[in-house]
């Protein structure tokens, strides 16, 4: 059911793209990765993710600017975004949130929890 909700993973770090990749692969999700933000764009104008797991502090192009662009494109809004940020100060998450990402989870995070929003969230896009 999931195999067909693809999600891009947009991370400068390689530890925290391959734990996240193998974590949403197992899920079963289609996953795919970027290491900055340009790259993170270009694969959402070839793949249309469903779901995009964001770093905010990146190079050349960072998490809060992708997902301006997101939701400022009429064919991308409805993506859901999900923030992994370390900065886990108040006005960086509500910065987050009124830029129109639909979760912010702060580093570190639990895996298991992280799971578990993300399958809400794709759940909510199975059966709605």
């Amino acid at each position: 059911m999931k195999t067909a909700i693809k999600v891009l993973i947009v991370d400068d770090e390689p530890s925290i793209l391959m734990s996240l990749e193998f974590l949403m692969k197992k899920e079963g999700y289609q996953v795919f990765i970027a290491r900055d933000g340009s790259e993170a764009l270009d694969i959402i104008e070839k793949e249309v993710p469903a779901i995009i797991l964001l770093d905010i502090m990146m190079p050349r192009v960072d998490g809060y600017e992708v997902c301006r662009m997101i939701k400022e494109s009429f064919r991308f809004q409805h993506i859901k975004i999900v923030f992994l940020s370390a900065k886990n100060k108040e006005m960086d998450i509500e910065k987050g949130y009124a830029l129109g990402a639909d979760l912010y989870v702060s580093k570190p995070f639990s895996t298991r929890t992280l799971v578990a929003k993300i399958n809400a969230l794709a759940l909510g896009l199975v059966s709605g």
